[in-house]
């Protein structure tokens, strides 16, 4: 039977903050996915600056685990294996961040095809953060060594 995504969806937070350090003292979570949609929240209080809006620092990283966490449900999907890296990340800052920060990344057809042949994947995703800020990344799943 196939784990609730609830399950899936702590799972991936707990990796995140047992993994990235970064990730738990920021309070990123992983709240929903749905339609090939991964929505992730953090905590506004751990990422205020000194103008009490959301750092830019934080919001680059919490787009940045939000497209990484949508790569690691899609290897989840699959059945497949391989570390997830952030070869290449743009960001666009339109206004500050005031509210709760809510990140959402876009649907996307994702082809992890090449894993099957030995090959990294290649995938790109885009998040917004409440059309605050948005983030374009390149993501490389690098293939299992045999």
């Amino acid at each position: 039977m196939d784990e609730p995504m609830n399950s899936r969806l702590q799972r991936l937070t707990r990796l995140w903050h047992d993994t990235i350090p970064l990730s738990k003292f920021m309070a990123i979570e992983a709240v929903s996915f749905e339609q090939g949609v991964l929505i992730t929240r953090a905590d506004r209080a751990a990422n205020q600056n000194l103008h009490g809006t959301m750092f830019a620092g934080s919001i680059y990283s919490h787009a940045t685990l939000t497209g990484w966490g949508r790569v690691w449900l899609a290897l989840e999907a699959a059945g497949l294996k391989g570390d997830i890296v952030l070869a290449d990340g743009h960001i666009r800052y339109h206004k500050p961040v005031n509210g709760v920060p809510e990140c959402r990344s876009e649907p996307v057809e994702i082809d992890l095809s090449p894993l099957t042949r030995g090959r990294n994947a290649r995938v790109s995703i885009k998040v917004s953060l409440d059309g605050n800020a948005e983030f374009e990344g390149q993501f490389v799943v690098l293939a299992p060594r045999a």
